[in-house]
């Protein structure tokens, strides 16, 4: 008597991992696309508003930047009268001899201040030197004492060292003494006087 072949019930395709687990993943996922969806417009145009706000900011500092260059190009300091540099706070005095050599093409800095080793500011020309800048203001720049030798050491002693500088230089709008005139022709640093700050502030040759 043949025998009747059994069945095997096929069992059912089990779902990865917990099968409800992953049935409310992806309803969650669902709704949370088709709310990302009705809400696009919404996130578009927060896009939007953020990418025209870095445009503003940017066009600002473009703005601000020719602005910059436009004043350096035209800048003209007098030494007296309202505004000149005999009148400046020794501080501003150096942001002065910053904004000279920047006006004239060159790279500078101020880093006056505690611990500047001497120099005032750092300047970098159009063909790589360096310069360092030591600063003097006189309030009484006629009458008063004329600048002297010995601070002029520090400057010759640091400038190569410490800030890599090819040039040294000094600038005041007062005048320098013998002994500093013989010391700045010996050392090969540069010294900028009065008549001299005058010519170049006024818009006159630069001295790099």
């Amino acid at each position: 008597m043949a025998r009747t072949p059994v069945r095997r019930r096929r069992r059912g395709r089990r779902l990865p991992g917990d099968g409800v687990t992953w049935l409310v993943g992806a309803a969650v996922a669902a709704t949370t696309l088709r709310r990302l969806a009705a809400h696009r417009w919404p996130l578009l145009l927060a896009a939007v508003a953020t990418a025209a706000a870095v445009a503003a900011v940017a066009h600002r500092r473009l703005r601000r930047a020719r602005e910059q260059q436009l004043h350096a190009a035209r800048l003209r300091l007098a030494l007296t009268g309202p505004g000149g540099l005999d009148r400046l706070a020794p501080d501003a005095f150096e942001y002065a001899v910053r904004d000279l050599p920047a006006r004239d093409g060159c790279r500078a800095r101020k880093v006056g201040g505690a611990n500047d080793r001497s120099a005032d500011v750092l300047v970098e020309d159009p063909t790589g030197r360096r310069w360092a800048v030591q600063s003097k203001h006189k309030q009484d720049p006629v009458g008063g004492r004329p600048v002297g030798v010995g601070v002029r050491y520090a400057l010759a002693g640091t400038y190569r060292r410490s800030h890599g500088a090819h040039v040294a230089v000094v600038v005041t709008n007062g005048r320098f003494s013998r002994e500093a005139l013989e010391w700045g022709a010996e050392q090969g640093v540069l010294l900028v006087d009065r008549p001299a700050l005058a010519r170049w502030a006024g818009g006159g040759r630069p001295l790099w």
